[in-house]
């Protein structure tokens, strides 16, 4: 298990950094956000409650309608040189950062497909050059439950199929364009074309010893509670909470993208 404490100072320092690098130009970009309504879901997470996995409230918040296509970093990188393959730090961002982008720009075939080797921190820092964020864990999952009529698709059997089936091919292939079927909140591409960043991910630790311990059926996260692997339901959940526990926020991969999130304004009193 990785040490928190640890983890949570690289985090804060780092974000500390980003902040400073992105105060010399503040780069607005035009993306189409949605609002999610407020609600809850339950989730295979417990979110530290203990094995109960009561329902999470989710308070309603903006969410891009697309993930960030390639043009669109590309774009941000050029405001912003400290982010481009050849100055980006190595505490910030892996060797295969932005690999598949040619120096020049992004190739006409790679305009409007999603961005990916990418790193969290990357990421992040786009997000709040947009004036938002990543969404957290919850937020993200509350959306990509939806179907295209219905806001918690979670138990048609057809739905799950079709994700898992997107899950089960090779990722060794290029991503499609954005701009698939908008799902009931107006939001596309949440599932079928990449995986993406959450804020949170570090929040999804695995514990090996827990793997080995105690009740087989349960599969310890620290700082998350426990995942129950007798819903086989949620396999495509699990799916996703193993790759982003296997991440630290420099890693990249050819299949890892994100899209960004905003709080609603704060009302004046």
């Amino acid at each position: 298990m990785r040490d928190l404490s640890k983890t949570g100072n690289k985090m804060i320092l780092a974000n500390l950094l980003i902040a400073i690098m992105l105060f010399a130009g503040g780069t607005s970009h035009a993306a189409d956000y949605r609002m999610i309504p407020a609600g809850s879901i339950d989730s295979v997470l417990s979110a530290g409650r203990g094995l109960d996995n009561l329902p999470v409230k989710i308070n309603a918040f903006y969410l891009r309608t697309l993930p960030v296509t390639t043009a669109e970093f590309f774009a941000f990188t050029k405001a912003h040189p400290e982010w481009r393959k050849n100055n980006i730090p190595s505490i910030f961002a892996d060797e295969s950062y932005l690999s598949q982008i040619p120096d020049t720009g992004p190739e006409v075939s790679q305009t409007d497909t999603p961005v990916t080797q990418v790193s969290w921190f990357a990421a992040q820092a786009y997000c709040e050059s947009e004036g938002g964020r990543l969404p957290s864990w919850y937020e993200w999952e509350y959306v990509a439950a939806a179907d295209e009529t219905h806001a918690d698709a979670r138990k048609d059997p057809k739905w799950r199929a079709k994700i898992l089936s997107w899950y089960s091919q090779p990722g060794n292939a290029s991503p499609a364009k954005v701009g698939g079927i908008a799902n009931y909140y107006g939001v596309r591409d949440m599932h079928g074309l990449i995986w993406e960043w959450v804020d949170d991910f570090n929040a999804l630790l695995v514990s090996a010893d827990s793997r080995n311990q105690g009740d087989p059926d349960q599969l310890q996260y620290c700082g998350a509670g426990a995942i129950s692997l007798q819903d086989r339901d949620n396999f495509a959940v699990l799916m996703r909470v193993a790759l982003l526990s296997a991440m630290n926020g420099a890693n990249t991969t050819r299949q890892l993208g994100f899209r960004c999130a905003k709080n609603l304004p704060q009302e004046k009193p």
